[in-house]
């Protein structure tokens, strides 16, 4: 089956599609949506214009679609992004790296319904720490980009999903309840290097924006 893939470049929609193409689905394409609202109800917003980058190592065409990220609203934008994909390269179904996020989860389905494409979350209800390890040892190299939950801070910006994360991560769920991969939108990531890649991105340069326990990354990519 033809699919394209909600594609943010975190590690949430890259393994997604890893496990799409392990189960033979065809990823003809992928979709990612550029919100210019960093607080986006939907969409993965740091470091988002280096998806390009990503389908380009991938051999995939990409369909890039602006929103402006208002509420409800962006989910108009997300259809005709999946109109496009459906036009230009017949696609029968959408892959999603959803996880727990019913609000997205759902919303996603009845855009799906509306266009007669079916839906597919092989990541759905996971549990979070074997998707970390799952990570890890599939050789996903990933690191965080953005943080918005106490007690996360900029000093996380940049570290890698590693077995080191994982400990720390159990330790703040434990004492703060935060999701440990993310799910509750405490962190964002990007994936440099996974066996989709035909080489390793490397980071040229960094930027970081934010304050208390909302910060951001934007990165340089070679």
């Amino acid at each position: 089956m033809n699919c394209t893939v909600l594609f943010s470049g975190g590690k949430d929609s890259v393994f997604a599609t890893y496990l799409a193409e392990q189960n033979r689905y065809k990823v003809t394409c992928l979709t990612t949506l550029l919100s210019k609202n960093p607080s986006s109800y939907m969409f993965h917003t740091p470091s988002i214009s280096k998806v390009e980058k990503q389908a380009e190592i991938m051999n995939k065409p990409i369909v890039l679609q602006e929103t402006l990220g208002e509420k409800e609203q962006e989910l108009k934008d997300l259809k005709k992004a999946l109109q496009k994909a459906k036009q230009n390269y017949n696609i029968e179904g959408v892959i999603t790296g959803s996880v727990e996020s019913a609000y997205q989860a759902s919303r996603v389905q009845r855009i799906c319904n509306d266009l007669e494409l079916e839906c597919f979350n092989p990541l759905w209800q996971k549990d979070q720490f074997a998707l970390l390890y799952d990570l890890i040892k599939n050789n996903f190299e990933i690191i965080i980009t953005g943080v918005f939950a106490y007690p996360l801070d900029e000093k996380w910006l940049g570290r890698t999903i590693d077995k080191e994360f994982i400990k720390d991560m159990q330790e703040l769920h434990e004492r703060y309840k935060i999701n440990p991969a993310g799910e509750g939108g405490e962190y964002e990531t990007f994936v440099l290097n996974c066996p989709l890649f035909t080489r390793k991105l490397q980071i040229k340069n960094k930027q970081i924006f934010g304050k208390n326990n909302s910060f951001s990354m934007e990165v340089e990519l070679i």
